[in-house]
């Protein structure tokens, strides 16, 4: 194992530290358990107070600590440009979170140009910090993590992301590829929750047909330390506008990449 840029590295635990907090703020502001607090963008796609909230936090104490580093977020868009920038989703899993559940985090990306290099996610409801760093691994609350022994695919469990963005047929086309194999489908309505699932084998893949860089900029790392398969994201769009993701273990990856269309190439 490679060591760490020291400039990368302490990125890292700056990066850390800034996502504790936002995700105390986070925390602090979440909906009591009900009925969705928020803004509704279009079908089943919220926004709440605290989006905007945690994403300003986190870009001021990012500029403060790295002046020189790009940032982009949800919300704000591209807020400046950078070798090195940081990706933010304030809250993923803002549907979750509306309705005072449990399943959405905080993530915050960093990529060297079109590669990633680092990421935090905090699931602050959950108890769960996960981290990556190249060449460094992959960990959950300090432990490190791998992607699925799983190899057959009647007892995996595969997660697929909804989004109003992609036809009733192309979904239901899809689920029905993935009960075809005999996997477990599932959805959870965080894509960067499900992706750093796989990275640690809780599950064993997972499919999104429409999702944009901040929701997985801080997972791509995890992923790839973790060891599991990716289909090219960036390079399909994914750098600039949204994209389809396939990550699976790799003991399935090959079977599920072919049942579903999407190319791991």
């Amino acid at each position: 194992m490679s060591s760490p840029s020291p400039a990368l590295a302490y990125r890292l635990e700056a990066a850390r530290a800034v996502v504790q907090d936002a995700a105390r703020l986070a925390m602090s502001m979440r909906p009591a358990p009900g009925g969705p607090e928020g803004k509704q963008k279009s079908a089943q796609d919220w926004l709440t107070e605290a989006d905007g909230a945690v994403e300003s936090f986190i870009a001021q104490r990012m500029q403060a600590l790295f002046p020189d580093d790009g940032f982009q977020g949800e919300e704000g868009g591209v807020a400046r440009a950078g070798s090195l920038r940081w990706v933010v989703d304030p809250i993923d899993g803002t549907s979750n979170y509306a309705r005072g559940r449990n399943r959405w985090c905080v993530s915050l990306g960093l990529l060297d140009g079109d590669e990633p290099v680092a990421g935090v996610i905090e699931a602050p409801a959950l108890g769960e910090v996960y981290t990556a760093l190249r060449g460094q691994g992959a960990f959950l609350n300090g432990k490190r993590i791998q992607a699925s022994p799983v190899k057959d695919p009647a007892s995996a469990m595969i997660e697929m992301g909804w989004s109003n963005r992609v036809p009733k047929p192309v979904f239901m086309e899809k689920i029905d590829a993935i009960m075809d194999l005999g996997a477990m489908p599932r959805s959870g309505g965080s894509g960067a929750l499900a992706l750093a699932d796989v990275a640690c084998g809780r599950l064993d893949g997972y499919i999104e047909i429409v999702i944009n860089l901040w929701d997985v900029a801080a997972a791509l790392p995890l992923l790839a330390e973790a060891g599991a398969s990716v289909s090219p994201f960036l390079k399909e769009g994914g750098l600039t506008g949204s994209a389809t993701i396939l990550a699976a273990n790799p003991h399935i990856a090959q079977a599920l990449s072919s049942a579903v269309g999407i190319s791991l190439d």
